[in-house]
């Protein structure tokens, strides 16, 4: 069997899985689990369900599965999305008629949704009538129309960014996510194997280029200037896919388009080259002809920017006339580029720290780069080493797998042989496999922001992480392993309010995501306000929510089904009410009876402040005795070489000499607990700058 077949055979089970325990349809749940993807792909902000299927006019065939949001908020794009989902056993194959049928059916839903006489027909609650209103109302606001079409079958056909003419005049691009492209998304994170930017054929020209490494260098580098109408046709294509996610993230957190930029390509473009920083690119190849003129980029794969996300998005803005403004002149426009080819071997490791360095002149900090800030570090290593209770469903302890980069969970599983992804999966349950977005949602649905949970994934996270990167900043010391541990009982909460939300007789489809995180951010307010917190250590032990609790997360979920289905006067979109702060504040003004027996499940803030206390003794407790029994194991010898390594260096203090004094005396005086904590911290500075084990060793 084919690693691609493997993997179809996984997602099958998966989302049938997810089908079945959340009561939808299988499409739906293939819709939930690719929108995540693409969101995080940079392919969209966020994706909404909107499934309608129909006939228009002469009998033609109309489907949507769902939108990319807004197009007001999404710099004018309006992203439409289709489906094709088979639990098939066999791998299907997509041939390009395939793909016809399935863009002319969103081609047809579009044309229709803009006739009056087509959203009259429709009930004003269904999903189809409130997506055609959105598409109606904002028309004029839609800059660029995305069509994309999903599948679980392997496509035959290039498809991805491909031009398709234009809609009244709004240009239309086709893009497809097969089988082979989610795989290889889904096991190591690389989604752009079709991203390669020919400057030759495609886009006005090749480039001159300058090599700026030698032949000895790390890596391979390039400086260059790019014509301002090159780079804003590139990004036209492309979109944020062209950014690295992490600049991604930084301009959405930002937002604005820089009006220092703006007047620059506008009234000064001849000066652009000389006022700007220009931006800084990663490839993973790149093709350079030599010329009678000097070498060119003819073309570049999977290129990649990231610094200088801002000054990209500027230029592609200006390139629309504004009313009472100039249309830049992006001709006359040049901007430096630096370009790195990374190996995609090295990327992980090599492209983040390249990104780092090069926005620190724009105040991007460590949390921009959320993949490798200590935060995120920290968090995988409790998720490898902290075992999870057996609580009332389990027969051993496990684990909870927080994925830190998108694919170490499958890499994980998949370089394991048979056998040792059997005892994988007994120690990391596929239901307890989490990511950085699945982080944010549970953290921001119980601090009180369902509204930016219901934004989408990736928004959501930009959030999250600046409120981390605040939090970490002023003290690391809360994200303990008490802080994991509770918010590992968030997610079993969560997910479990995932499940049996669709089951209420209430439930009539539609918006989970949204009364899931409504309904607890609503049980957290209203406890709060009460002086009291939820026992979330007892829902840790327990591993599973004690049935008052989940009652009474039930009777919130059903307040919030009837704010969000129920939204004002004037207001037709539910998906796009419930992304709203005035949603939430409606949400918070219900008053609700809870059951009387939640009260046993509750603690006070200074009840919950003791089991913190209680943890970090017992655990400094813990780290005495190991480091006790470390300098103990590493022996007398071993401390003599590093203290004489330590004053040869003049990396150890006076009181430091002693305690390593101390150690190295042994047996004749044993160093107490405290004495080798500092030791074991002393040894990890000396490391750090040069100092070698087994050196101290042969010196025995």
């Amino acid at each position: 069997m084919s690693e691609l077949e493997e993997f179809h055979r996984e997602l099958i089970a998966d989302i049938q899985g997810e089908a079945d325990v959340g009561g939808t349809y299988t499409t739906e749940a293939f819709f939930e689990k690719m929108g995540d993807i693409l969101t995080e792909a940079g392919e969209l902000d966020g994706a909404d369900y909107a499934y309608f299927e129909g006939t228009g006019r002469r009998g033609m065939a109309l489907q949507i599965h769902g939108y990319g949001g807004d197009p007001r908020e999404a710099q004018g794009i309006l992203s439409l999305i289709l489906c094709d989902f088979s639990p098939s056993e066999e791998v299907r194959l997509f041939r390009a008629d395939d793909l016809k049928s399935r863009f002319n059916r969103l081609v047809g839903f579009l044309r229709h949704a803009r006739d009056e006489e087509f959203r009259e027909q429709l009930e004003e609650t269904s999903p189809g009538f409130m997506l055609s209103d959105l598409i109606a109302t904002t028309w004029s606001s839609i800059a660029k129309i995305k069509l994309i079409v999903v599948t679980n079958a392997e496509k035959r056909a290039k498809a991805d960014g491909l031009p398709a003419g234009t809609i009244d005049e709004k240009p239309v691009t086709y893009t497809v996510w097969d089988l082979a492209r989610i795989e290889k998304y889904v096991r190591s994170g690389q989604t752009r194997e079709d991203l390669l930017i020919d400057f030759e054929k495609d886009f006005g020209g090749a480039i001159p280029v300058l090599r700026a490494s030698m032949g000895d260098a790390a890596l391979e580098s390039y400086i260059a200037v790019i014509r301002g109408s090159q780079l804003g046709e590139i990004y036209e294509k492309w979109g944020t896919r062209l950014l690295e996610a992490n600049v991604r993230s930084f301009l959405q957190a930002r937002g604005k388009v820089n009006r220092g930029i703006r007047d620059t390509l506008e009234d000064q473009p001849e000066m652009f080259f000389a006022y700007n920083n220009g931006i800084t690119a990663t490839a993973d190849n790149v093709q350079i002809r030599q010329t009678e003129h000097g070498p060119v980029l003819v073309s570049a794969d999977n290129l990649q920017i990231v610094n200088g996300g801002q000054t990209t998005a500027s230029i592609h803005a200006s390139r629309r006339q504004r009313p009472k403004r100039p249309k830049a002149r992006l001709d006359e426009v040049y901007v430096q580029m630096k370009l790195n080819v990374v190996p995609p071997e090295t990327a992980e490791e090599v492209i983040p720290n390249i990104s780092l360095y090069a926005n620190s002149q724009n105040k991007v900090n460590d949390a921009d780069l959320a993949s490798n800030h200590p935060f995120q570090m920290r968090l995988q290593e409790f998720s490898r080493r902290i075992l999870a209770p057996k609580g009332e469903c389990s027969y051993q302890e496990t684990k909870w797998f927080y994925e830190r980069a998108r694919g170490q969970y499958p890499d994980e599983r998949g370089r394991r042989t048979e056998a040792e992804r059997k005892k994988f999966d007994l120690e990391y349950p596929r239901p307890q496999y989490f990511t950085k977005t699945d982080l944010a949602k549970f953290e921001n649905s119980w601090a009180g922001l369902p509204h930016v949970v219901s934004q989408g994934a990736q928004r959501n996270f930009v959030a999250f992480q600046k409120e981390i990167a605040k939090e970490w900043k002023k003290s690391d010391a809360r994200f303990d392993e008490t802080w994991f541990k509770r918010m590992i009982a968030k997610a079993i909460i969560f997910r479990r309010l995932e499940k049996t939300v669709p089951q209420q007789p209430w439930y009539e489809g539609g918006y989970r995501a949204n009364i899931v995180t409504y309904s607890i951010a609503k049980l957290a307010h209203d406890i709060e306000e009460r002086g009291k917190l939820v026992d979330l250590d007892r829902i840790w032990r327990q591993q599973t929510v004690p049935g008052p609790v989940e009652d009474a997360f039930l009777l919130a979920a059903a307040e919030a089904h009837d704010v969000i289905t129920h939204p004002p006067e004037g207001v037709r979109n539910m998906s796009e009410w419930a992304k709203k702060q005035a949603c939430w504040a409606q949400m918070q003004q219900r008053e609700l009876d809870y059951p009387s027996d939640l009260k046993d499940y509750l603690l006070t803030p200074a009840e919950a402040a003791t089991v913190v206390d209680d943890e970090r003794k017992k655990k400094a407790l813990t780290s005495g005795i190991e480091a006790q029994a470390t300098v103990v194991r590493l022996g007398p010898a071993f401390w003599k070489g590093a203290l004489e390594w330590g004053k040869e260096h003049r990396l150890v203090t006076p009181m430091e000499v002693g305690i390593l004094e101390t150690c190295s005396r042994r047996p004749d005086r044993l160093p107490s607990e405290k004495q080798c904590v500092i030791a074991m911290e002393v040894l990890e500075r000396l490391e750090t700058d040069g100092f070698e084990a087994r050196a101290a060793e042969v010196g025995e």
